[in-house]
């Protein structure tokens, strides 16, 4: 074989079609292939290009799985680590690369590939004194690199002799080197004198300054490397997308920049996420690394759920989203159902309200239920100013003016809602149904503190609960609000605004599938309504034992 054997190897199955790629990936290794033909001031040293390969697999142990068992790295991961470290300067032997931006699905090995290249940079790469980072923008994020290379280190022999644990770093004696974890939140970043930094999940990162920050900290090095892999992300117009772009420039040949190596695997079109010969082109792992029996169970399930599609497109294809997804279609949250509330026997109810900008649209609820029915039943109103309301309806393609005429909505004097309005409509709700309201949940972040005394002087002190926003507080109760919106559980009397709001609000998934409420793009597209609900869903829960006792 060529003195490049795992380059050639893998650039003759891609372009085969043995191995299926990406369109970014063939144009990578037919960059390589070009520069292994017309080497000139840099040169291809196959003695230098395989040693982190030899090293890894001789030195770095599986720390999960099999204990101790040794790494035995993929035909992709060959291939790009003599990429990496085989070109180099023909004269002073330094490597060409320095920095290296990998894109790949989850759980393709990434935080054991950066653990290995953290230990060989420390102990084989022949620099002395030697300072070695995993960067992230939390501790706990930089922690996981770190605590994986000293599990591999403590499951070989020659390597735990020589590198001891000490309170912040694992350090090499014998060269005075140091691996350590740091989060951009330490102090002291400014100082540093960077050999090789390892950025895990570069997405994750919001503000460049850090990555900006650490590239520069490796300007005294003869040659440094900064390397991440790194899944896509739902923060847009952050580091990764800058990072994506300029690599998808240099790939193209808009930019020269001989020091930088790009490898991103990804889908070539949206519409190959559900086909699984596809699913390589962002998962080089798969089937040996990642298994390919649980992205097909991810895959259905996302067929079914379209806020857990956001999380398989980013994290499993490295597709781009933005940070939110439609929580529900029509089918799963239009429910003709109606009732009369005066004919329902409510004694008992709790109310939310969702106050959210003055300016614009306001909405409260009061959700009550009957001993032995499974359902929830949904009282609502909903406020806008007057001001400009004609401008307002043309803006918003939605009926403001049949609305308030219809008494499901009501006009505020002026151009600001009138915050006690609400207040008013809970008392009428208890005049007018006989509805006593113990408990009412709101978001603290709008409602001053003479409305709170105001509201707590009319239903008591202990009434009002505060409502936090975000995925803490609101994942689980989304979740089973939506799931009783689809059983019909969950009547609203089929109001037209409660459906335009729910129809508009769209959710931020994380990594771990907790969602919380958003607004969509376009600020037409209300959603208080919808956030009401879920607040009083919250208070539901929270409540329930004792709100079946009343009943």
């Amino acid at each position: 074989m060529s003195r490049a054997e795992f380059i050639e190897e893998y650039y003759d199955a891609i372009m085969s079609g043995d191995i299926v790629a990406c369109y970014r990936i063939k144009q990578v290794y037919e960059k390589l292939m070009y520069d292994l033909k017309h080497q000139g001031l840099f040169v291809f040293d196959e003695d230098l290009a395989n040693r982190p390969i030899e090293f890894i697999e001789t030195f770095c142990k599986q720390s999960q799985g099999v204990l101790g068992e040794p790494l035995k790295l993929m035909l992709f991961q060959k291939a790009k680590y003599q990429a990496i470290y085989g070109f180099v300067d023909k004269n002073t032997r330094f490597r060409k690369y320095r920095e290296v931006l990998d894109i790949r699905g989850r759980k393709n090995g990434k935080t054991t590939e950066l653990a290995a290249t953290s230990i060989e940079m420390t102990v084989a790469d022949g620099e002395s004194g030697a300072e070695n980072y995993f960067i992230a923008t939390k501790q706990e994020q930089s922690s996981k690199g770190f605590n994986e290379a000293w599990n591999m280190i403590k499951q070989d022999q020659s390597l735990s002799r020589h590198i001891r644990k000490r309170k912040s770093d694992l350090f090499f004696d014998a060269n005075f080197s140091f691996i350590k974890a740091l989060a951009s939140n330490v102090n002291g970043l400014d100082g540093l004198n960077s050999h090789c930094v390892i950025i895990d999940e570069l997405a994750a990162i919001k503000n460049r300054d850090l990555y900006d920050l650490m590239i520069q900290s490796t300007s005294s090095r003869d040659q440094p490397l900064l390397t991440c892999i790194s899944t896509n992300g739902f923060v847009r117009e952050c580091i990764f997308d800058s990072q994506y772009e300029y690599a998808c420039k240099v790939l193209d040949g808009k930019v020269v920049d001989d020091t930088f190596l790009p490898f991103i695997y990804e889908l070539d079109d949206r519409d190959e996420w559900d086909k699984e010969e596809c699913w390589i082109k962002a998962n080089p792992g798969l089937g040996v690394i990642k298994k390919i029996e649980v992205l097909r169970g991810f895959v259905n399930k996302a067929k079914e759920d379209p806020a857990f599609k956001a999380t398989v497109m980013v994290k499993d294809f490295c597709a781009t989203e933005n940070a939110a997804t439609a929580w529900l279609r029509w089918e799963e949250l239009y429910n003709p159902e109606k009732f009369e509330a005066k004919e329902m026997g409510f004694r008992y109810g709790i109310g939310s309200f969702d106050l959210a900008e003055t300016t614009d649209l306001a909405a409260a609820k009061v959700v009550c239920k009957r001993r032995d029915d499974d359902k929830d039943y949904y009282l609502s109103m909903y406020w806008l100013p007057e001001e400009n309301l004609n401008n307002k309806e043309l803006l918003d393609q939605v009926p403001y003016l049949l609305w308030e005429k219809q008494g499901l909505l009501r006009v505020c004097p002026g151009n600001r809602i009138n915050p006690y309005a609400i207040l008013e409509w809970f008392i009428e709700v208890q005049d007018v149904y006989d509805i006593y309201i113990p408990w009412i949940g709101y978001d603290p972040w709008h409602v001053d503190a003479s409305l709170l005394m105001a509201f707590q002087n009319h239903f008591g002190k202990n009434a009002m609960i505060s409502v936090r926003q975000g995925s803490y507080t609101l994942s689980m109760p989304m979740k089973e609000l939506k799931a009783e919106l689809i059983a019909k559980q969950s009547v609203y009397n089929d109001h037209p605004i409660d459906k335009w709001c729910l129809k508009n609000l769209e959710v931020k998934v994380d990594i771990n599938g907790n969602i919380q409420p958003v607004k969509g793009v376009s600020q037409t597209q209300k959603i208080d309504g919808a956030v009401a609900m879920i607040i009083v869903k919250v208070i539901l829960r929270d409540k329930m034992a004792e709100y079946l006792n009343m009943i």
